[in-house]
């Protein structure tokens, strides 16, 4: 065990955020998320039981967004004529203030096709419990720069 690192990040989570590099991928897909989809080769880490935000909140303190894109978070844009509420999106939005300069505008949204084709090219998708709808995410991984804390290592 570790100090200092949230509970819902389990080993195998951490060691695929480790191994991320910058302008990879990672999908955090709701409960209805067509994740078998992906072939025997993706990296789907199971996140059962586990709500999107709950998890955001402990994957975004370490998780550098990437900064040379305009929307490193994406969402799946509602299809013509659904009648979904999202107020999913709201918590993202408070999320993306606290960890992000950019705050909401660092969100941008895709039509629900390119939305799975840019996420069949993710670096990994976790597999969450959310129930929400149209909860999907996906998020652009940055560069991690070092802090004044840093200097001298």
């Amino acid at each position: 065990m570790l100090r200092g690192i949230p509970r819902l990040l389990s080993p195998e989570l951490l060691k695929v955020l480790c191994e991320m590099g910058h302008g990879d991928t990672l999908v955090l897909a709701d409960g209805n998320f067509p994740r078998n989809a992906y072939g025997e080769h993706a990296r789907i880490v199971r996140m059962d039981g586990l709500g999107i935000p709950e998890l955001l909140r402990s994957i975004l303190p370490f998780f550098p967004l990437d900064s040379y894109v305009e929307k490193p978070l994406t969402l799946m844009q509602l299809v013509p004529g659904d009648p979904v509420k999202t107020p999913i999106w709201n918590v993202y939005e408070g999320l993306a203030e606290q960890y992000d300069p950019r705050g909401k505008l660092a969100i941008g949204h895709l039509d629900r096709c390119t939305f799975y084709e840019k996420a069949r090219r993710a670096y990994a998708v976790l597999a969450t419990g959310e129930t929400a709808l149209y909860a999907n995410l996906i998020l652009q991984k940055g560069v991690v720069q070092n802090g004044p804390e840093a200097a001298g290592d």
